[in-house]
């Protein structure tokens, strides 16, 4: 064969592929330096803009403080949560309640979420509870059996949103509100929808087969299935439900602790003051009030959308998004200042449960998921939620006293 006619000789030497190929681009600025560098100058102005205002030695005493404390009293908290409730809903799928559910929820859950009714049963978990409940009911195979791939990752947005639900509306209604903390469970179902429906598009775009595509392989869950049936004993099947449940709790429990002790320390520092005194002391949860004295240069905004009348109220949804807990902590203060009403109670309500520290939670979750590169997609799609929750509490609320009067 010569080597005109050959294959090989055609494809290099044809027009129509060497038309086709993309002229070379030309690099940026930014494209040329090496990311370390870039790595190194983010890293350096950082800490060198947090050791000029509460200095060096304060501020690395407040990062280990900070951490040190986040481990103990939030991590492990969150820990104890996860084993309770990865064994309670273990229990739930071993004996049906799980099937209940789904039956029962169905019509309401796909309209409005897109997903199987027996995700309910996460939403109920997470509001008793916290984020990670959710990821410790997925753990089960039976459970995320119901699920298509593009659903079961948007259960990260969808759990997240009722997280520690009940711990924010009863301490609400401790401080003297009532009708508010309702309005704000009702901003924080809209905030589920929004977030869940927009992670649940993000997936599809990303990943066109995962809409079909089942979460679980159906040999594993037919194992599953003849497990359940060899094991004939009630005595058996609880202690088995209990024991397993509560290791896939103690899993996930680790699996959060990077996200919750680097991601939080970072927000609490750029988001908390100095000292009652004024003065740094290198304690946990002291910072520099970046956020806040950001938030005050667009006050407008918040006070258009949220209704909200002083900027440090800010302060709130900007803790929020590293701790629902420690968000609490501020609005007895806020209340003594005068600055809180029902409007900034039914918004705190909405945007506390609907965020509730997810971006010290959701890269922890969706790596424990398996999904890790999706986190960016699902942070936006949560904020997105949160801010929407916020401002249809705030409409709710007008609404409602507005009928009132």
């Amino acid at each position: 064969m010569s080597s005109e006619n050959s294959p090989v000789t055609k494809s290099a030497e044809s027009p129509e592929i060497t038309g086709n190929d993309p002229a070379p681009r030309k690099k940026g600025l930014f494209s040329r330096i090496p990311s370390g560098i870039i790595c190194l100058a983010v890293i350096f102005l950082l800490f060198y803009y947090l050791g000029q205002v509460m200095g060096l030695a304060n501020m690395l005493n407040t990062i280990m403080h900070t951490a040190h404390d986040l481990l103990l009293n939030t991590v492990f908290y969150l820990m104890g949560i996860c084993v309770v409730t990865g064994a309670l809903g273990r229990i739930f799928v071993e004996f049906g309640v799980v099937n209940l559910i789904e039956k029962i929820l169905r019509p309401l859950m796909k309209p409005l979420f897109r997903l199987p009714g027996v995700a309910a049963l996460g939403a109920v978990m997470t509001f008793l509870s916290d984020n990670p409940a959710i990821i410790s009911l997925s753990q089960d195979a039976r459970f995320s059996s119901y699920f298509k791939k593009f659903q079961y990752i948007s259960l990260t947005n969808f759990g997240t949103a009722f997280g520690m639900g009940l711990l924010v509306m009863v301490f609400m209604v401790g401080q003297g509100f009532f009708l508010a903390p309702v309005i704000g469970f009702c901003g924080a179902i809209v905030g589920c929808i929004v977030s869940t429906r927009i992670m649940q598009h993000f997936i599809i775009k990303a990943y066109p087969h995962y809409e079909h595509e089942l979460a679980v392989d159906p040999e594993k869950i037919e194992e599953v299935k003849k497990q359940s049936v060899q094991e004939k004993s009630l005595f058996i099947r609880i202690l088995n439900s209990l024991l397993d449940g509560g290791r896939t709790g103690v899993d996930v429990g680790i699996a959060i602790i990077p996200g919750v002790l680097i991601i939080s320390t970072l927000v609490m520092i750029l988001t908390f003051g100095a000292s009652p005194s004024g003065e740094y002391t290198g304690a946990a949860y002291e910072g520099v009030e970046l956020l806040p004295w950001l938030a005050r240069k667009v006050n407008v905004v918040f006070e258009w959308l949220f209704g909200f009348g002083d900027p440090h109220l800010i302060a709130f949804p900007i803790t929020a998004l590293g701790a629902v807990g420690a968000a609490l902590g501020l609005v007895p203060n806020f209340i003594s200042q005068g600055w809180v009403d029902g409007n900034a109670i039914a918004v705190f309500t909405a945007i506390g449960m609907c965020w509730s520290g997810y971006l010290s939670t959701h890269t922890a979750m969706l790596d424990s998921l398996g999904y890790r590169e999706l986190t960016p997609k699902a942070i936006l799609a949560h904020t997105i939620g949160g801010i929407a929750a916020a401002i249809f509490a705030h409409m709710l609320y007008v609404l409602v006293t507005f009928l009132m009067n």
